[in-house]
């Protein structure tokens, strides 16, 4: 079944006015380059009794050479213990860019099983929540608090939504071999410099490049400023818009497709842009190691234009 963009996108009027119903999360997220300190803007403003969801480190631990991959079941589901979210709350995700990182964590919970139609991403995120003059809260209260009843929450892994690097490239020996005309689609968010290879990756020794048969779709179009009068509010194109954005890239939107970037956080804006344009869950996956986890790999093949 299709999910609506009503389902998955929230208005910062409906968040205020279900405050007291829901659980909030502030999953504000930069490359480092960028010299944000997403915490520290956290404490200083943020939605009323929101948390701080760090994608940097809820992730599995394990895998230290890639930056923020999904956690385990067990080490999402005690996260969630730490910060009271039960398995039926209404979570509402969002971040300080509009529409970015919170994304990814709406597909964590999506990867992690929680309930359809109890995630969703405040459209415009904190700019928009300022613009419509709604109060903020500053204060420490990133922290998890302590849970009043440990081991409640149990993440039930989804399959098909996460995927790896043994998928991918099964997924292009299909696209190679069919020129194109079969099998999963791979469409990258990076700009379009990095996917071409004509610019540089951010990370040190990360060539750039693309997959084969990738289409490019970077995430920055998917999003555009809901009023001229103030470019700083970005949210989320039209289902329409969205749907015509991609068919120009060449992508089929009846056939399965993996949303790929640099390192699993804006193929996730791609993955939540194509659900709100209509593409059924079942057909969407997010690649969690990207570029940084399949360029690394020295058996890839890279394709340079």
């Amino acid at each position: 079944m299709s999910s609506s963009s009503s389902d998955i996108l929230v208005s910062a009027p409906w968040v205020h006015e279900n405050l007291d119903k829901i659980k909030v999360f502030d999953c504000s997220w930069y490359l480092p380059f960028m010299a944000r300190n997403t915490k520290e803007e956290f404490v200083n403003a943020h939605i009323p009794g929101a948390k701080f969801f760090d994608i940097d480190e809820i992730k599995d631990q394990t895998k230290l050479d890639l930056p923020h991959m999904v956690p385990t079941p067990e080490f999402f589901g005690a996260a969630m213990d730490r910060f009271g979210v039960g398995a039926g709350d209404h979570v509402v995700v969002y971040d300080s860019a509009g529409v970015g990182p919170a994304c990814r964590v709406y597909w964590t919970f999506q990867a992690m099983g929680h309930p359809a139609g109890k995630v969703s991403v405040l459209n415009g995120g904190m700019p928009e929540w300022a613009k419509c003059g709604f109060p903020t809260e500053s204060g420490a209260s990133m922290s998890p608090s302590q849970p009043a009843d440990p081991h409640k929450y149990r993440a039930k892994p989804v399959a098909g939504v996460v995927c790896d690097y043994t998928h991918i490239v099964g997924a292009i020996e299909r696209l190679k071999t069919s020129g194109g005309a079969d099998g999963v689609q791979i469409v990258d968010a990076r700009p379009a410099g990095r996917f071409t290879g004509k610019e540089p990756e951010f990370r040190p020794g990360l060539p750039s490049g693309h997959m084969p048969w990738a289409r490019n779709v970077p995430f920055t179009e998917v999003t555009a400023p809901a009023d001229a009068a103030d470019p700083q509010v970005l949210k989320m194109k039209s289902p329409e818009a969205i749907r015509r954005l991609f068919t120009d890239a060449g992508v089929d939107l009846a056939r399965p497709i993996i949303t790929t970037c640099g390192s699993g956080v804006t193929a996730s804006v791609l993955y939540v842009a194509l659900l709100t344009a209509g593409v059924p869950k079942d057909n969407l996956t997010v690649y969690d190691g990207s570029w940084t986890e399949y360029a690394l790999n020295p058996h890839s093949e890279i394709v340079v234009d």
